[in-house]
């Protein structure tokens, strides 16, 4: 059966946005026949400017016989007001799509039409809080890649949406057709939606090869303790000099910074394993679930069983779509 796909370009949307096209056109490669029908639709038709000045031809919004409906985001979101028809537009899909998402600062979009009240949504990172502002009645989560709220899809920032254009395939055709596309854009298999929109590594970003090469020393053996003697000597740094440099280049002391790498490890592992509790706190350096427990709290509000229990539920949710 082929799924009609429509890509809704709002003016001056992120042209990185088109990067969805690719995963359902891949995806044809490994059907008998197509199995996507992607078109480029907007409020008027014809050719949309993008942010970049990328112009892209379109059709207009005549027919509601879309399997999808996806909407793109725009650099600078709500710069150009939404006109009605357009809000109308992404309504009209709720109510006769199969499924509706969006595409970085596209859930501005949704919000707007009313489609995200009461859901859990993901945007790009550095806008999260202000859609959370913005719209009160919808849960920002900032740290998610992608979230599948029933036939509400969200994305975070630029190339995140190929992992959630990935997860639709997944959820339409299985998890070895996904793979397949995946090897063939040269990405890893989709990352699952609760990941970090950002790498801890990135987001403490030493300035200095030394400071690096004792970051990648930790995120290494995690299992380990990890005093600071220890990262001192990866970096090849006395210990009052190792502690005075990185939390100058980081704005964090080491063993907070450890803590942060091990919270992104054991989440990861939580989402992306079977491993009980216990087992990642041991893989990760914490040894003492409680301990862990306490990080997670600090680091997310939640408990690693309430992320567990998502991620369950999420996956579930992927495998009755199917």
């Amino acid at each position: 059966m082929k799924r009609r796909i429509g890509l809704l370009l709002p003016t001056g949307f992120q042209a990185l946005d088109l990067m969805a096209t690719t995963v359902f056109e891949i995806a044809n490669t490994f059907c008998d026949e197509p199995c996507y029908e992607v078109t480029m639709l907007s409020e008027h038709g014809g050719v949309v400017v993008s942010s970049s000045g990328v112009k892209v031809v379109t059709e207009p919004v005549t027919r509601h016989d879309y399997d999808t409906m996806l909407v793109a985001g725009q650099m600078y979101p709500n710069e150009v007001p939404s006109s009605p028809h357009f809000i109308d537009i992404l309504r009209q899909a709720n109510q006769h799509s199969r499924r509706v998402g969006s595409i970085c600062t596209g859930a501005f979009l949704l919000a707007e039409a009313g489609l995200l009240d009461g859901k859990r949504a993901t945007t790009h990172w550095q806008l999260a809080r202000d859609l959370q502002r913005a719209y009160p009645k919808l849960r920002v989560e900032e740290d998610r890649i992608f979230i599948n709220e029933g036939k509400v899809w969200t994305s975070a920032g630029m190339t995140a949406c190929v992992d959630l254009c990935l997860a639709m395939v997944e959820s339409d055709h299985g998890v070895e057709m996904s793979r397949n596309v995946a090897r063939k854009l040269v990405v890893y298999h989709r990352r699952s939606g609760g990941q970090s929109q950002f790498s801890a590594l990135l987001e403490l970003e030493p300035k200095s090869d030394r400071i690096q090469q004792a970051l990648s020393y930790a995120k290494r053996h995690l299992r380990k303790p990890l005093s600071v003697d220890e990262l001192a000597e990866a970096a090849n740094l006395s210990t009052r000099q190792f502690s005075r440099t990185f939390r100058i280049e980081t704005g964090q002391s080491p063993a907070r910074a450890v803590e942060v790498l091990r919270v992104e490890a054991a989440r990861a592992m939580i989402e992306g394993s079977n491993h009980s509790i216990d087992v990642v706190a041991r893989e990760t350096g914490f040894t003492d679930p409680e301990r862990m427990r306490r990080a997670f709290l600090r680091a997310f509000g939640q408990p690693p069983q309430a992320i567990k229990r998502a991620a369950r539920e999420q996956a579930a949710l992927s495998s009755g779509l199917n």
